[in-house]
């Protein structure tokens, strides 16, 4: 079984920041891609960012320059550091892996409130 497990999550100042992270554990022989997802209440879930296994990144407009998600050297943990955050970026945030094998998987989410 293959279990994500976000943290980071709080309140926060507008023009604050937060850095989340996520490790993923269990059974499985690589992770090709790692990605954060974000849902503000009464709307759709979101793609944030996500980082191959590579190194590559790839941002959605709304958040970059302000974002910067990242891998641990272990390649089985992701970041994602908020820089100036605005009250529109509160949400669940949630962490996703995509195994080699070509499974998906979620973390619970964590949640972060930005005040304006």
């Amino acid at each position: 079984q293959v279990r994500l497990v976000e943290s980071g999550g709080g309140l926060v100042q507008a023009g604050g920041s937060l850095r989340l992270s996520c490790e993923v554990s269990g059974r499985f022989f690589s992770i090709n891609t790692m990605g954060w997802y974000r849902q503000a209440p009464g709307k759709e879930r979101e793609l944030v960012a996500t980082i191959t296994s590579g190194g590559s990144t790839n941002y959605a407009d709304s958040v970059k320059g302000r974002f910067t998600i990242s891998r641990g050297d272990a390649k089985n943990t992701a970041y994602l550091q908020l820089n100036s955050l605005k009250p529109e970026d509160t949400a669940v945030y949630y962490c996703n892996a995509v195994l080699s094998i070509g499974t998906f998987h979620w973390g619970q989410g964590t949640q972060v409130t930005v005040s304006s």
